[in-house]
């Protein structure tokens, strides 16, 4: 059961008559409609068969009695009055032919002397009871459908029995209305169990809907029953997961959102200071240079940390540009190790660069793997102690280059590892315990990665910090989904990539 109060939606809801309970009542009454006509159509054809076969086997056994009374007795039937009124009541019109198809007597219903049959007939009667054939049919006579029976006479002639076809079918009036009688009740029950089961078919459609509309309301207590079919089940599980995925998403943010803020807030307050000193006239001249010094610095550490957040947002959007042509990640490692050698000797870090001596060709973006590089770089050098080495690797493992950034700092635990590549995981351990950054730019070191077709790895390296390993497929390599590595690359999210000095991995 949805456990918020539905909002309001902003649109008129749809009408009763386009929902899936009164489409799926409509079809099962029509399908059950069609069934009973069908059924009762086919019914009443093979019912009105079989009665005009039954009333033509009676026709034919009165035929043969009353052949029987003209071949006992020299006598016309007129002088068996009660047989006349017998076979009158039934409808039976009695004609007797001589040899020559004559019709010497004729007693209908109405004891009227008439000759009821055509010429063509009393020929075919004539021909066949000639050979001693008895004759037994339907046909039309006067525009009226009959049945006709005839028996030859030892005499010469025949004697004909001849009644409507539609005396046969009154006993099939009374079924015939009990079988629509029965059909109507059937069609009343099938739509009554219809709609019933439509309704109830809707019923967890209906509050799955409104639990939707709640959650876009902004509701995260939503929930619904699961229960109902497999599919209904699936579908009330789904929308549980969704909103519990809304609510994990949202704090997520929120967090994400107070440190950033807090990153911001901190060198805007250090500009913000020293402006106003200045401003104020307070700072020494001496002093104005140093002052001028930390306001850039506050200000590109600003610069950097909204470059970031660009840098994932456009990867989140699928709008980041990659230029991939043949690369020879050599010179890359090696342009960049000469630029954070410079960088790493001002903190007293040892920078260690371990490149093969040939080129080492991938089809990649120049620009991207040294900004890779130079987060990675940027990273370790917050962390590592003065004495300890940063190494810059490059090599190749058959199909698949590995770049990879090791240093001597703290490290990470297997636990670290596992999540070093989610947006603030690290920063969200480490801080208050580690000088930390913003938590990017590990989280656009793995967006970038997975953008060039390769994965990134976290891990122990042997100088006793951590080892950041990024493969790429060289020239003519695998592609990304077929490179086989031990870690899957993580959504792009907050790596960490700027900030002070001494901040941690995160």
């Amino acid at each position: 059961m949805v456990s918020a109060t539905p909002p309001t939606p902003d649109r008129r809801p749809p009408s009763r008559r386009s929902g899936l309970a009164f489409r799926a009542a409509l079809l099962t009454t029509t399908i059950a409609a069609l069934t009973a006509v069908l059924t009762g159509a086919i019914f009443l054809k093979l019912l009105g068969g079989a009665a005009d076969e039954q009333a033509r086997r009676a026709l034919g056994r009165q035929a043969d009695l009353v052949a029987q009374l003209y071949e006992r007795q020299a006598r016309t039937v007129e002088f068996r009055p009660g047989v006349v009124r017998m076979l009158a009541a039934q409808q039976i019109t009695v004609v007797r032919l001589d040899g020559s198809g004559t019709v010497t007597s004729a007693w209908g219903p109405q004891g009227a002397r008439r000759a009821v049959l055509p010429a063509e007939i009393l020929a075919e009667i004539l021909a066949r009871s000639a050979a001693g054939d008895p004759v037994g049919k339907a046909t039309t006579v006067t525009g009226r459908r009959v049945n006709l029976a005839a028996r030859p006479l030892p005499a010469g002639g025949a004697v004909v029995l001849v009644q409507p076809a539609s005396q046969g079918r009154e006993l099939t009036v009374p079924v015939s209305r009990r079988l629509a009688v029965a059909l109507l009740v059937g069609l009343a029950s099938a739509s009554a169990a219809g709609l019933l089961l439509a309704r109830r078919l809707a019923y967890p459609l209906r509050a799955m809907a409104t639990a939707a509309l709640a959650l876009a309301a902004g509701h995260r207590d939503v929930r619904v029953a699961v229960a109902g079919t497999s599919e209904l089940a699936e579908v009330g599980e789904a929308l549980n997961r969704l909103a519990t995925a809304l609510v994990t998403s949202e704090e997520r943010q929120r967090e994400f959102l107070l440190s950033i803020s807090h990153e911001l807030r901190t060198p805007l307050t250090a500009i913000r200071g020293f402006a106003e000193a200045l401003a104020d006239g307070v700072t020494a001249p001496d002093e104005v240079p140093a002052s001028g010094r930390v306001i850039l610095a506050e200000a590109l550490r600003l610069d950097r940390l909204v470059r970031d957040l660009l840098d994932l947002a456009r990867l989140g959007a699928d709008d980041f540009h990659v230029d991939l042509t043949p690369v020879d990640l050599t010179a890359v490692v090696r342009a960049a190790a000469q630029v954070w050698e410079k960088r790493c000797s001002a903190e007293g870090v040892r920078l260690q660069a371990e490149l093969p001596v040939g080129p080492v060709v991938a089809v990649t973006d120049a620009a991207r793997c040294r900004q890779i590089l130079d987060g990675l770089a940027e990273n370790a050098l917050r962390v590592v102690p003065s004495g300890a080495p940063i190494v810059f690797a490059l090599r190749e493992e058959g199909a698949i280059t590995a770049l990879e950034v090791r240093d001597g700092g703290p490290g990470l635990t297997p636990g670290d590892c596992a999540v070093a590549f989610e947006r603030s995981a690290l920063y969200e351990r480490y801080r208050g315990i580690r000088p930390v950054s913003t938590g990017l730019g590990l989280a656009l070191v793995a967006g970038l990665t997975a953008r060039l077709g390769g994965r990134a790895e976290a891990g122990t390296a042997p100088e006793g910090g951590a080892a950041f390993t990024i493969r790429l497929p060289t020239a003519g390599g695998p592609k990304d989904q077929d490179l086989q590595l031990s870690r899957p690359a993580q959504a792009p999210g907050p790596p960490n990539g700027s900030g002070r000095r001494r901040g941690p991995r995160p």
